[in-house]
């Protein structure tokens, strides 16, 4: 098995994503970071939200940053605010124990305009970017994107999907220069994508594809069920007694959450245990061991100590709330409806929440459908 190390990853940064909880590269890293660190050349990764990718390309992006260069050097772009600003969140933080200072910034809708362009005044040697709002700053010539060896489309059929075909176009246009590299993710290969391949990037570029069955994939049925603080907790206790055979996982934002919901459950007779980050790593394989072998029916867990996790069978997802970014609906409601299944992804949610349906459906371009338990 390989480790970051053998991969060529700065013992700087190993240090960093180790603090972050990563220890051992995921398929997609294993199989992409050699190939980007060590040669200049346009690829394609195909994979899903929650493989790992941010990783598999932030880590390479940032060895090939001259921190001693003022000059905007790599683009990243990206479907949504919130993709974005987790990228850059990311980035930042595998830079905590580097030497040479990496400077990143975030660029999107939906915030002030003069203040995004007061930060591009600062040195920035990345930039993380919607597209949309990509444009509109090099348009108001704020941003410099003439010295950019890297440009990286991270979720590029989301994009597409999001309407995006024409500012990726002129983005593309914009730094196409001989020794730009195109680095593209995305998780299908629509006619639209293919297009850009071959008008932009190199035909024997390197491709990678992790096979994993398609996280928002139309096997799920997305449900949500108005309920109040009070009630919550019975409310996830009627919907789980009505499928007493059915296996799944239940997701709350904090570690006390998911350790008072799953303590609860096991009070009230259920088959359940807790995952959550301050467990020991015995505890949770003990615990994981369970679940995959079905001597335990209910995994609580929190978003992060979910990552990784693949198990099949899976009827349903619970969100005892709904998830601060919108990547972790897709992580989260990607665990059922696994191999061809279907499965039932189903918000718990206070009647305040509902803006927040209607962004995930929009954001996702998928349909909730609401239901009483």
């Amino acid at each position: 098995m390989s480790t970051f190390s053998s991969l060529g990853i700065h013992k700087d940064y190993i240090k960093a994503i180790k603090e972050l909880g990563i220890s051992t590269p995921s398929e997609i890293q294993e199989k992409t970071i050699p190939i980007l660190l060590n040669s200049s050349t346009d690829f394609i990764g195909l994979a899903q939200t929650g493989t790992g990718k941010t990783a598999a390309f932030g880590l390479p992006v940032l060895h090939h940053i001259d921190a001693s260069s003022n000059d905007i050097q790599a683009l990243i772009l990206s479907p949504t605010r919130e993709l974005v600003q987790q990228i850059k969140k990311q980035l930042f933080k595998f830079t905590k124990f580097s030497e040479d200072k990496i400077f990143i910034e975030a660029v999107f809708g939906g915030e002030k305009i003069d203040r995004q362009m007061n930060n591009l005044k600062r040195t920035t040697h990345i930039v993380v970017a919607t597209p949309g709002r990509l444009i509109d700053l090099i348009e108001r010539g704020s941003v410099d994107i003439s010295h950019v060896k890297t440009v990286i489309l991270d979720e590029a059929d989301e994009m597409l999907s999001m309407g995006f075909k024409q500012d990726l176009n002129r983005i593309l246009k914009f730094t196409t220069k001989t020794d730009r590299k195109t680095w593209l993710f995305s998780a299908t290969m629509p006619e639209e994508i293919k297009r850009i391949v071959k008008t932009y990037m190199d035909s024997n570029a390197p491709r990678i594809e992790i096979n994993r069955s398609s996280l928002v994939n139309a096997n799920i049925r997305h449900h949500f069920a108005k309920t109040t603080l009070k009630e919550k907790t019975n409310d996830i206790v009627s919907f789980l007694e009505k499928r007493q055979a059915q296996r799944g996982i239940i997701f709350c934002r904090t570690k006390a959450g998911a350790q008072n919901l799953a303590n609860y459950l096991i009070e009230e007779g259920f088959s359940a245990a807790a995952l959550e980050g301050d467990m020991q790593q015995k505890e949770r394989d003990k615990v994981m061991r369970a679940f995959k072998k079905e001597n335990l029916q209910y995994l609580v867990s929190t978003d992060v100590s979910a990552r990784g996790i693949d198990v099949s069978g899976l009827e349903f997802v619970i969100h005892h709330q709904l998830p601060e970014q919108l990547e972790y609906y897709t992580h989260r409601s990607g665990r059922t409806a696994r191999a061809g299944k279907t499965g039932v992804s189903i918000a718990f949610i206070l009647p305040s929440e509902l803006d927040k349906i209607h962004e995930i459906q929009k954001e996702l371009n998928i349909k909730f459908t609401e239901v009483t338990v």
